[in-house]
């Protein structure tokens, strides 16, 4: 009995710092447009982890894109540097346009995302929603806003379990030009027993 609550402790302890948010579409919400593409490059930092990823977004049919995200994660596991490889993908389609009738713009859709290590898997799913809006007359800066509901399932260190979450992410988009957007966004992962609570992100944006 002591040897099972020793491990139980141990496996606690090792999904209490764990990594951040799963992939998302780390963008504001109005989509891509059709037969047009946007790479991104990311750093994110939280308590327990550093990564670096990337993102390209695709759209073939209007109001609608694609993202798919890759990258690698230096985490922190229960004393031990482990590294980690992310992927994930989003859909999204606009439902909204910021306008006279309209004060922002709106898009729904849905993510996956897993992080896999040495003993440390985590498969999140769930639908997403962002709202966004352009804060000045020449289109330069935008603010917006996102949540998403996520179920995931996580196998660490032998220990087996599902959670579910709700990630709320802030950002800021400027665009000094056409072809280059820069972003902050800030992350809190509410009722999240797997992740960091808080994660900060920066990206480069590069339509094309």
């Amino acid at each position: 009995m002591k040897r099972l609550i020793i491990t139980a402790a141990l496996a606690a302890g090792i999904v209490s710092h764990a990594q951040a948010q799963v992939n998302g579409a780390l963008s504001e919400a109005r989509v891509v447009p059709v037969n047009s593409r946007l790479g991104g490059a990311y750093l994110q930092f939280d308590h327990s982890s550093a990564t670096l990823s990337g993102q390209l977004r695709l759209s073939f049919y209007p109001n609608l894109d694609f993202g798919f995200q890759g990258g690698l994660s230096r985490m922190d596991l229960n004393k031990s540097t482990r590294t980690s490889v992310r992927l994930g993908g989003d859909f999204r389609g606009q439902v909204a346009t910021q306008g006279p009738a309209f004060p922002v713009n709106v898009s729904l859709g849905g993510t996956i995302g897993v992080e896999s290590a040495d003993a440390f898997t985590i498969l999140s799913v769930g639908p997403q929603v962002v709202v966004s809006r352009v804060l000045d007359p020449s289109g330069k800066w935008i603010g917006y806003g996102g949540a998403s509901l996520l179920l995931s399932r996580y196998d660490v260190a032998g220990q087996r379990d599902t959670d579910t979450s709700f990630p709320v992410r802030a950002g800021m988009e400027f665009r000094p030009n056409a072809d280059l957007r820069l972003l902050t966004e800030a992350q809190l992962a509410v009722s999240d027993a797997v992740r960091d609570d808080f994660s900060f992100t920066l990206g480069v944006l590069f339509p094309f």
